[in-house]
């Protein structure tokens, strides 16, 4: 594992002093392919399914940010054996027709060597339809994470704005907070019955946004929030995540209009209507290209070798 560091206070053609914090540490993972097993499946939420997958491949798993995703290839028929891509020399050769989708790794046991991805059901996507029939004794491909983005725990507050495809990694990211740092929290989801529990140390503030009848990435709620809130003084983080066109104006209006820093905040698209497996890279460099300027972007922790969509089940993108 290699890793470099980012800090948010000093200019990057400027050397580090003593006193300055880390606050983005970018690290590298070793790339190898892993078949596992389901060993549960668990309903966790009116669409949305927990599968645990375990197997000898996890001994040298890493995860360490709240974004890490990997890439599931799944069987092509049930019960079977799924086409793993081959690995040379920490790159993926080869394989590249094969069909796979990023999923946030939730939660990672090593002792129990258990990883468990959480997936949004849908029957439109391959994925999204695996889920909803997945059984124990399933045979899954792994491959990733390739890289972690680990956004250190030391900003004044935090400010998150996801939709269910991004509530994973939110979930996780607030479990990893220290005590009483304020977040405020916006999670557009179907309806009531997709709210999930969000456990942290820190002082959430948490709204539910019920788009109801409307379809996943039709509508402004999101953006809606984020400029609706009134930002704390002090050095924070936003991060906003859900279906990348419907977030996308919110890149320049964090730079431009409240007049964030590169380095306090990411506009990630998980996923674009009706685009399969969506590679948020495009985004990256439409932010770069953009005249609000390629500020307005952080790096991404994936690589294309890891995978270069970004960690989603995507709606209506699958």
């Amino acid at each position: 594992m290699t890793s470099t560091t980012s800090n948010l206070a000093v200019a990057d053609d400027q050397p580090a002093g003593p006193d300055v914090v880390e606050q983005v540490t970018l690290l590298t993972h070793p790339l190898r392919p892993r078949l596992l097993t389901v060993a549960a499946v668990e309903r966790i939420a009116a669409r949305m399914v927990r599968v645990r997958l375990t197997g000898e491949d996890l001994a040298d798993f890493v995860t360490v940010a709240p974004e890490d995703h990997v890439k599931l290839f799944l069987p092509t028929e049930p019960g079977g054996t799924p086409e793993m891509p081959e690995v040379v020399d920490d790159r993926w050769v080869g394989g590249r027709h094969l069909t796979s989708r990023d999923y946030t790794v939730r939660f990672f046991d090593r002792e129990a060597r258990t990883l468990d991805i959480d997936l949004v059901l849908h029957e439109h996507g391959i994925a999204g339809r695996w889920a909803g029939r997945a059984q124990v004794g399933d045979l899954v491909g792994v491959l990733g994470p390739r890289g972690s983005f680990l956004v250190n725990d030391v900003f004044d507050w935090y400010v998150f704005a996801v939709d269910e495809t991004a509530l994973p990694a939110a979930a996780r990211w607030l479990e990893r907070l220290r005590a009483d740092v304020p977040v405020t929290v916006f999670v557009e989801v179907q309806d009531e019955g997709d709210v999930l529990p969000l456990a942290s140390a820190a002082s959430l503030d948490v709204t539910w946004l019920f788009r109801e009848d409307r379809a996943p990435g039709t509508t402004a709620l999101l953006a809606d929030a984020v400029r609706g809130t009134d930002l704390p003084a002090g050095n924070g983080f936003v991060w906003v995540a859900g279906e990348a066109l419907s977030i996308k104006p919110l890149r320049r209006y964090l730079k431009n209009e409240v007049g964030l820093g590169r380095d306090n905040f990411d506009v990630d698209g998980y996923w674009r209507k009706g685009v399969a497996d969506h590679d948020h890279h495009d985004d990256d460099t439409e932010a770069a290209e953009d005249p609000a300027g390629p500020d307005a972007a952080l790096p991404t922790g994936s690589t294309a070798d890891a995978g270069s969509s970004a960690p989603a089940s995507g709606p209506s993108g699958d």
